[in-house]
């Protein structure tokens, strides 16, 4: 049996389909928070089960029976570390024999303020005993994707990037990697897998490919990290994670969200889509029927 944390979200969504392709579905648990949005996954045979990271008790009866679980990291900044580490003893309890856990790209010397939660659960992990692989994931095309209407109808990609590359990968080939680790051989010692994609694209370059895809002049607006931050809000996004995205911006400035080291397509063995094709997804999906 294996089992995936926070498999109702976009990344979990993807890594069970991509175990149900090659195991049977009545093998993959499913762990969530609400069991009713995932009637669809049960109906496929997947086992379903409570698991609410901020409710530890909801955490061992998920885990029961499982041999390997994948550890998609929370999307609560602040709130992760004990959130993980709760994962991380219920399955020790349970007997998990293997986890995998969604880390950042270069964790343990990464400048952004995200890094610092994953190397906590890194420890956790170094901490438990349990055998396991860090999956470093790099920064998702569809990130870039968010900010192809604002870009479109303001001319502009705003940052504070400066001309700092990110090699940009899909969730669905991000998914790949997780499922295939998976499903491999479980490592001796701690597996470390920093995952990117092939090419790097700085923000005049992402500002280029929009204005191609959208048909309008569309520029890159460099600016201080502040400005970008006050920006965002200004834009409506919550203070938490204007601030976070403003402070991974300027760490791209730093190279990282940079790696050249191809470990990502290697392992999934095809090259990682191309960031053009992930925006052009993303323009049709605006663009109005008929």
């Amino acid at each position: 049996m294996i089992a995936v944390t926070g498999a109702n979200g976009q990344l979990g969504r993807l890594v069970i389909a991509g175990l149900a392709a090659r195991m049977p579905a009545s093998e993959i648990i499913a762990i969530v928070r609400r069991p009713e949005a995932a009637a669809d996954l049960a109906e496929l045979g997947v086992t379903v089960r409570l698991g609410d990271y901020d409710r530890p008790e909801t955490l061992p009866p998920a885990l029961a029976g499982a041999a390997r679980l994948l550890l998609i990291s929370g999307s609560e900044i602040g709130r992760r570390t004990p959130q993980h580490r709760a994962v991380i003893e219920a399955a020790k309890a349970a007997g998990v024999g293997f986890i995998a856990y969604t880390s950042i790209l270069g964790a343990p010397t990464s400048p952004l303020m995200l890094a610092a939660e994953h190397r906590e659960t890194e420890a956790a992990l170094a901490a438990s005993g349990i055998p396991h692989a860090l999956l470093r994931h790099g920064w998702y095309s569809e990130n870039a994707a968010m900010g192809l209407a604002p870009a479109l109808a303001h001319g502009a990609v705003i940052g504070c990037a400066q001309e700092g590359a990110i090699s940009y990968a899909s969730r669905a080939d991000y998914a790949a990697a997780d499922v295939a680790v998976l499903l491999g051989a479980i490592p001796a010692t701690p597996a470390i897998h920093e995952l990117a994609g092939d090419e790097g694209v700085d923000h005049a370059a992402l500002a280029a490919l929009i204005a191609e895809i959208g048909g309008k002049p569309v520029v890159y607006a460099d600016m201080p990290q502040a400005e970008h931050a006050a920006a965002l809000k200004g834009a409506g996004l919550p203070e938490g994670l204007a601030e976070a995205l403003a402070d991974s911006d300027a760490g791209a400035a730093q190279g990282a969200l940079f790696d050249g080291g191809k470990a990502l397509s290697a392992l999934i063995g095809r090259k990682t889509t191309p960031l053009a094709e992930t925006l052009r997804a993303a323009a049709a999906a605006m663009a109005p029927a008929g």
